[in-house]
């Protein structure tokens, strides 16, 4: 089993650009063990994550054309615009498939939120989707990923759902914390997540973020 830490959650505050930079180092690594890599965000965010992957060195059209790197913006996840759980899944499912095919090591995934569930900003799914998510990562050790939340985007209530739901926190391209906050899969963990305690470590790490 890979040693990468999988399953992680980058809560954050701030201009979304502010961490292109350690996300491109990630993935610049990644793609060194050999995982196929995928980035899933507006399109200013691709834009900007190419240009701090060409600063690394990385030859971005080169790994585009081979298809170990795919940078897009494009939401053919969503039907009638909503975000769709059992569809996401299986573009998941299917893209770690062909990976596996094509000879890579697994594949590595990061996604905004917020960019993920679509123009109509209807989040209610977002807790299902994250448990489905720690599943499919539990039964398949190859696939791993940063969910990106941020706080100019998300109301309240789902930054901390996403704060209950990762194991691990993503803090720059060297540091992961170990989540103290995760809550396994349940029917008590929207109501955790809804308390002051959870609240008040998620506004201690934004704080921290925020300083960082």
């Amino acid at each position: 089993m890979s040693l990468i830490p999988r399953h992680q959650c980058l809560i954050y505050e701030g201009p979304p650009s502010r961490h292109l930079a350690a996300l491109s180092v990630v993935i610049c690594e990644r793609l060194q063990q050999n995982y196929r890599c995928l980035y899933l965000n507006s399109r200013p965010m691709v834009v900007g994550l190419r240009s701090y992957l060409a600063a690394t060195g990385l030859d971005v059209l080169k790994e585009i054309a081979r298809g170990r790197l795919i940078l897009t913006s494009d939401q053919s996840h969503l039907l009638a615009g909503r975000f769709d759980v059992e569809r996401m899944m299986q573009l998941l499912r299917d893209a770690l498939d062909e990976a596996r095919r094509e000879g890579y090591a697994g594949l590595w995934a990061s996604g905004d939120m917020a960019w993920e569930f679509g123009p109509e900003k209807d989040y209610s799914r977002l807790l299902e989707y994250e448990w489905r998510l720690e599943e499919f990562l539990r039964e398949n050790p190859d696939f791993g990923g940063i969910c990106q939340y941020h706080a100019g985007t998300l109301p309240r209530e789902y930054l901390r759902q996403g704060l209950v739901t990762h194991p691990l926190l993503f803090m720059n391209e060297t540091m992961s914390h170990i989540n103290p906050s995760y809550l396994s899969p349940g029917p008590s963990v929207r109501q955790a997540a809804n308390g002051t305690k959870v609240e008040e470590v998620l506004t201690r790490f934004l704080r921290a973020d925020d300083r960082s």
